[in-house]
Formats: structure tokens, sequence, C-alpha cells
């Protein structure tokens, strides 16, 4: 749960909705009418007796004040239907749970989502484990302790068992509870999504309305269900029976739009609810704050999902339920597309071009302000529904980025997922007191997000369209090698630049592959790639040549760019017939450039199955034929794995950034020692150390601590430096007392009087100077950046990021994606020790998840050699946090 004292609201297994709330000395007596409630069987297993005492004894403890202990309750329409409490064992991190259910409400996963709340509430409270004694018989409850994903030991004592509950959290456990969410998911978005039954509420009376167009839609769209309008003013509208309220229906819809004004909204949604609606498409806009609130509260209230407020509508073109409620002019075409969109205007223009291309749509929605249903809503539908092949999103927000990542991860690997890159521009950089602050942007957050999730970032909808087409109609790349073959010059020469820019490769055709191709080409070709066929190329040689490519093993995609010549047409050739009729089935992709076309893209049909995506633009097929490669890569790479470093000291890193709140209640900036001590925590590679307050004290650090050369480095610190160079603040090289004490006066002066101290350390060695660091990102979580060190990091803006925890996978890529990587492998120089460079951003990916208070933490410089690699300076930054669990169960 957000915090101890707020309630939440999540799914069953059913789709309905609970409330999941601490409970407060005012729901004792309806806690003991739950208890009284239950049956004698119930009671037995949950009290391991008999009697009305035990439950005026559980029900006494909502009224203490909470010390040790925590009592959960689930609720719907004010009736509580179960409770789940814990007791902590006094001067452990060990609690004893119980948990109890009504008798009508078994076999709808409650029991397990109060345990998962519970297990989140303990883990705040510094609780490791769970015991609980369960009769034998008591089967139900024994399978939910087992099914939890987490790791359960049980022992027997007579009639009775005994479970130990490790409240570690592990991939296996956000794997049990994802599965869970799934499947309340999906059951919940069904009367959303696939209504039996709808109605339109405010369709009205004049053509232009927006209700009456979407009841048009439906109408005409051959809803399967039954369909009504709801107004008052009206027996008709649209040839479908309408009524003056949602109460007056002659059945309850399980799907209401409402089409009314602002105003209204709030209370027409709470008769929907009373009436038993099941879901809600909010197409009003312009609702205050206040009537946003009212909406949510209904829908939470009465179990109902929402869309909207705020969008053009949704639609699902299955035969089965032919459901178009949406005011667009033109209704989708059925097919194998998900979309979903938070502008109604990229919605339009995304339904009409993959129109044109021939896609078609399974569903599409509009989730305008985004108030319940997001993006991972709809991948997780669009994974269970077996229509959709391909899942296109237009998300101007991520309500909870790392749950999305998760889920976006697993339905990557069967569903290609696109979407436009949206905002890389902005106005300005939002000020920052470190430069991992400053580089961690929300660009570099969103697109650290995609590449982890193999999300395909197009940089416009063209693009994106352009990508699916050449997803939808041909296989993927086993790499980035490109054939270039036309039937101009000019014009494949062009379209291999292309494909450079894009970061695709052209490799010279040598051997075998030359050779064929010279035998299926006329007398003049160049066969080296581009290869130009010339003007006196016809079908069958154009033919012949993409089919020795396709067996060539030095290429892996083929781009023909064919230009309209006088040579062809007067010899009746149609060279883009060449490659819709194959002689056989292709194995690798391949896409047409046809510049006189007339349209950006089309999707070409082809002889024996599939679509030829043809461009009239080079550079569009380059980058549609990069982001298949892309996907390639990422969909050879394994999942990877979340290592565990070894030497950290989790509770004494918790202990020191504690403290230090305590002692400033708002946050701030760690001082040097601190900061040190923190890394030290996690076995950083700190360069040796220490911090003195008077110049005396320096020279007798860096007497202790001067390397070979006898040299050391003195670094300031007073309050709201930021920039230590450019202040300043230190200095190099220093040999002997007399110089280190010099540069502590002059450091003192440069102050003006607020040295607080120094810290001394040995002079580096020479290397690479990188940046990593970490910041909490109030949407994303905690990214893990990396690049450029020292004073060149902002100039360069060499910057890569990824969300933690990292994987072995991902701290592999993060360090290959940066600009200065081939320094690290060794371009002319000597290869750095790059397991130790990733052994940090492991180390940081642990702090960050560990300690959610880390705001942000800079280590640069990081100095990489070939025998190692040291952190020689850290800034570190805390603030009031509290861990939330990513993955527990809870609607937004």
């Amino acid at each position: 749960m957000p915090g101890p004292q707020r309630s939440t609201h999540a799914l069953l297994a059913d789709g309905s909705t609970v409330c999941v709330r601490p409970a407060v000395p005012e729901d004792a007596p309806r806690v003991l009418r739950f208890y009284e409630d239950l049956s004698e069987r119930t009671a037995r297993l949950r009290f391991l007796a008999t009697g009305h005492r035990s439950a005026e004894l559980a029900a006494a403890r909502v009224a203490e004040a909470p010390g040790g202990h925590r009592v959960l309750v689930a609720e719907a329409a004010g009736r509580i239907l179960g409770i789940a409490d814990f007791t902590r064992a006094p001067g452990t991190t060990e609690a004893d749970i119980a948990v109890a259910v009504a008798d009508d409400q078994h076999h709808r996963g409650l029991g397990t989502l109060l345990l998962e709340h519970l297990a989140d509430a303990a883990r705040e409270a510094g609780i490791t484990r769970f015991t609980a004694d369960a009769l034998a018989a008591n089967r139900e409850m024994l399978r939910v302790f087992s099914d939890l994903g987490l790791r359960v030991t049980r022992s027997f004592e007579g009639p009775e068992v005994h479970c130990v509950i490790d409240l570690a959290g592990t991939d296996a456990y956000a794997d049990a509870v994802d599965a869970r969410g799934r499947l309340a998911d999906v059951a919940s978005l069904r009367p959303l999504l696939a209504p039996r039954s709808a109605a339109v509420v405010g369709a009205g009376r004049t053509p232009g309305s927006v209700g009456r167009a979407v009841l048009r839609n439906a109408h005409r769209g051959g809803f399967t269900g039954p369909l009504r309008a709801v107004n008052p003013h009206a027996d008709t509208i649209e040839q479908v029976g309408s009524h003056p309220s949602v109460s007056a229906l002659p059945f309850v819809p399980e799907l209401a739009v409402l089409a009314v004004p602002a105003a209204a909204v709030p209370d027409v949604a709470e008769e929907c609810g009373r009436a038993g609606v099941r879901a809600l498409l909010v197409l009003t806009s312009g609702l205050t704050r206040e009537q946003g609130a009212a909406l949510l509260g209904h829908c939470r209230r009465h179990g109902m999902r929402l869309v909207g407020p705020n969008c053009l509508g949704l639609a699902n073109t299955a035969p089965g339920v032919r459901l178009n409620a949406t005011f667009a002019a033109r209704p989708a075409l059925p097919g194998t597309a998900g979309v979903a969109v938070q502008s109604g205007g990229v919605g339009v223009a995304l339904l009409d071009g993959l129109t044109r291309l021939g896609i078609g749509v399974s569903t599409f929605v509009s989730l305008g302000d985004k108030y319940d249903v997001s993006g991972n809503d709809l991948l997780r539908w669009w994974e269970a529904d077996g229509r959709t092949e391909l899942a296109v999103l237009h998300l101007e927000s991520f309500g909870n980025p790392r749950a999305f990542s998760r889920t976006a991860r697993r339905v990557a690997r069967a569903v290609p997922i696109l979407t436009v890159d949206a905002g890389r521009s902005e106005a300005g950089r939002r000020a920052a007191a470190s430069h991992t602050a400053a580089a961690a942007t929300p660009t570099v957050a969103r697109q650290a997000l995609f590449a982890q999730a193999g999300i395909t970032a197009a940089r416009g909808l063209g693009e994106l369209l352009d990508t699916a087409a050449l997803l939808h109609g041909q296989p993927l790349p086993r790499g980035s090698r490109v054939a270039v073959v036309s039937n101009a010059g000019g014009a494949g020469v062009l379209a291999a630049d292309a494909c450079a820019e894009a970061g695709l490769t052209v490799p010279a055709l040598t051997g075998e592959s030359a050779a064929q191709l010279s035998e299926a080409l006329p007398g003049g070709a160049v066969v080296a790639n581009p290869v130009d066929a010339t003007a006196a190329v016809g079908e069958e040689g154009l033919r012949r040549c993409v089919a020795a490519l396709d067996r060539s093993p030095e290429v892996d995609a083929v781009l023909a760019v064919l230009v309209p010549t006088a040579v062809a047409a007067a010899l009746g050739e149609d060279l883009v017939r060449a490659l819709t009729a194959p002689s056989r089935a292709l194995a690798k992709p391949l896409v047409a450039v046809v510049p006189s076309q007339g349209a950006r893209t089309v999707l070409l049909p082809v002889r024996g199955g599939g679509h030829l995506p043809a461009y009239g633009d080079a550079q569009d097929a380059a980058r549609a034929l990069a982001h298949a490669a892309a996907r390639a890569r990422w969909l050879a790479r394994p999942a990877g794995t979340v290592p565990e470093p070894a030497g950290i000291d989790a509770p004494g890193a918790r202990a020191l950034v504690g403290r230090f709140l305590a002692a400033h209640p708002r946050g701030g900036w760690l001082d040097p020692p601190a900061a040190m001590r923190l890394m030290e925590s996690y076995a950083l590679p700190l360069s040796p150390w220490a911090w003195a307050e008077r110049d005396t004290d320096a020279a007798t650090a860096a007497e202790r601590l001067a390397g070979e050369d006898g040299r050391v480095v003195l670094k300031a610190h007073w309050p709201g430096l930021v920039h230590k160079s450019e202040a300043g603040a230190v200095a190099l090289g220093l040999r002997g007392p007399e110089e280190v004490r010099a540069a502590y006066a002059s450091m003192a002066r440069r102050s003006g009087g607020r040295l607080t101290g120094v810290v001394v350390q040995p002079l580096a060695g020479r290397g690479t100077e990188l940046l990593a660091g970490v910041v909490q990102d109030a949407v994303f979580g905690p990214l893990v950046l990396f690049g450029t060190g020292g004073t060149a990091t902002d100039v360069l803006g060499d910057h890569t990021a990824r969300l933690a925890p990292l994987t072995d996978v991902d701290v592999t890529e993060l360090v290959g994606a940066a600009r200065c990587a081939p320094l690290l492998f060794g371009h002319r120089t000597e290869p750095a020790d790059v397991p130790a460079v990733e052994q940090v951003l492991l180390r940081l990916s642990r702090m960050a998840v560990d300690l959610p208070e880390l705001a942000e933490a800079d280590l640069n410089p990081v100095l990489a050699r070939p025998g190692g690699a040291t952190v020689l300076d850290v800034r570190v930054r805390v603030e009031p946090g509290r861990a939330v669990d990513p993955y527990l169960r809870r609607l937004r």
C-alpha cells in the first residue's frame, strides 16, 4: 500500500474490486460481526478453536494503538469480506499472522491478496519472516501460503502445521504476483472491452452530438449484444430504443458509454454503479478535479473499470463483439493490431494509417485522461485475447513504469510492441545539483524503459507505421547486414547511405554470392553491394538475383530499389511483380523502395502468402529494417538475472540514512564522510580517503595516504558547493605538508569562511574517467546512469541509462551503449577492467533498490584501468521516502 494509513483498491481473481485498508478503531464492531458470521468450521480453522471469546479478542485488537501488530481489512459495498493481521514477536524481525475470509468469498483470491498487502506492510516495518500455525485440515490456507511465491518451510506438530514464510522478494514472487494480476486484470476488462450489452448515456437528438455519433457507430457496426440509448427526451435515436435513465433500462448493461456534460458525470456514474453496470467509457472532457475524484470514487466503490474521461472511445472488431464505441468518422478495419493511445487525434491517425496498409485492428482504446485503465492493462488483454499479433501504443505517461516494463518484457517476446518516443525535445533541462540528476531527463528514463522492455520506439507516426508494415509482412532479419539491389546505380548508392545512417551495414559480396549474382544479372551489372542490376534487368533476372541473396550467408535482409525506366516499359516488364511473385518463399526479409508509387508505404500481397512492404523513400525502408534488426537482437538476448553482489551491508546503510534523516527531516546532501561510508556499505571500490577539518589534520592524512610519488589531492566541502572544479575546491598533485596546508588555507578563503573540511586522497593514476550514478525518478523509479566522466561529462553528454534493478544483461548493455565504450574495450590502448566497472553499476543498482530514500548518487569520476575501477569522488542526496513495491497489486 502507498502508506500505512491509506486504502487501496485491487482486483480479485474474478475481476471484481475490493478495498484493502488498515483497520481503524471504529471498525471493531464490524470486525466482531465478521468473525461471528463465520461458519463453525471456518472459525475453528481461523482460531484453532471455537467460541465467542476468540472473536471478541480478535476484534478488540483493531481498537488498540498500532505497535507490533497490524490489521488489514478487505471490503466491498460497505461489507468486510476478509481480515489479515500480524503480530510482531518482541525484539525480533518475525511476526505471527492470521487470515480469515468470509465463507461466501472463498476461491476468489481474497486471502492471497490480503497476504500480499500484509507482507508489504510488514516489510515496511522491518519484518523479514511471517510465522503461522494452521490445522492440517485447513488445506485451502496451506495452499494459499504455498502459492504465494515466497519461500515457505513447514513443520508438523500433531494436528497443526507450523509455517515460516520468508518475506524477501524474489523474481519468483514477482512472477507469481504478476500472474495473479494478469488473470484478475483480464477478467475485469472483459465487460469493458468485450461487453455482452451496452448503453450510450447522453445520446443526443441532434445529429452532431458526440453521444449520437457513438450510438450510430455502435449500431451500424453490428454490435452483437443488446444496445440502448439513455435520453429522457426521446423514445428512439438512430433506430435504437431510448429510455429516460439507466435505472429505466430493460436490462443492466455491462458497459455504459457516458457522453453527458461534465457536471453530470459523477451522478450518472453513481447511478450506473447502483444499477450494476460493470464498466464505464467516459467520453466527456473538462471535468474538474472534484468531479474527476467523484467519478473515480464511484467506479472504485462499485467495482467498475473505467476508460477516460476525455477520450475518443473504444472498439473491438472480434466477430463475437463487433463494438465500435467511438466517434471516429470511419470504423476500424478488423485485423490483428491492438492500439492504445492517449490522444484522440493520434488515435484517428493510427487507425487511418493501419487501414491504409490493410493491417486492421483487433482492439482500439483511446485512454484519454487515463484515470484507471492504462497501457499495462491493454498489454495484458492483448496477450490473452488470442487475436492480437502487433501492439501499438502512444502513451504520454506511465502510471507504474516498473510494472509496465515487466509486462512489456514478457509480452514483447510473443508480440511486437511499437510506440512513438514522443517529447524528445525539451524546452529546458530540470535544474539539478549533480551531473547524474542533470543527465536523468524524462527522455533518458523513457528510452531506458523501451530498451529494457524490448519496445520498438519510432520517432514519429509515419516511422511507426513503416515499421508495422515490415513486421506485419516479413520475417525478422537475423542480423543487420543488408544487400541493396537497384536497377539504377545512383538510387542504390542513396539507399546504401540510408542503411548506413540507420545503423545497418552494407557488406561487400564475395565468392559464391557474387558469382550467382553475376550469372543472374545482365552484362555490366555491378555485384559488389550495392548491387547495380542495370536498367536492362527483367523480372526473371531480378527474381533470380533476390533468390541468390536470400541464400547468401553474407546478408540478412534485401532492400530492392526499383526506378521506372523506359527499357522495362518497352519490354512489358514489371519489376515489382518480380518481388511479389517469387519462385519460392524467402527466408529473409525483403523490402522494396518504389519512388514513383505516390504513397509513403503500401503493403503488396505476395503470391503464396505474406505481404511485401513497398516504401516511397529509401530512408523509411532503412529505418524500418533497423527497427526489425533491433527487435531480432532483443529476442536473441537472454532474459538475464539480477546478481547478488557480495559484501553488502544493507542494514548498516539503512541505519546511516535513518540517522541523517532523523537529524534532517527534509533530507539533503550527505557530508563527504557519510557519503563515503554509504559507498563502503555496498563495497564500492573507493580510493583511500580521510576527512580532515583542520589544516594540520589534512597534512597528517596526506603523509599517510600519499602514493609512491608522494602526491595527494584535496577536495573541499562547504554548504551549497555544487561543482568542485569550477569553484576551485579541488587541489591536485600536492606534495608535502606545506603545500597541503597552503591549499587548505586557500580553500577556506574561497569558501568565504564556510569550509567544513576536506577529503584527502592519493593522486590517482591514469585511466578512463567515467560517470556512474543513480536517480530516484518520481515516475520511473530508480534509474542507473553511465557514461563519460570527469569535467567532460556535461560537454559530451555521453549518458546511457537503465531502470534498476539491473540484470547481468542490462549492465553489459549499459556499458556497451555508451560512446566511451571503445576506450574501455581497448581502442588504441590496453583494455580496462570492464567487469570491475560493471560491478560498480550493479552495486549502485542494489543500493538504489534497497534505499528508496536515495534521491541521487553521483560517482564522478570513476577511474577505469586494466587492473580495476576506482571511485574517486562521491556526492549523495537523500530525502524521506518509502519503499513502494512496484509489483503490489493495486488499481491506480
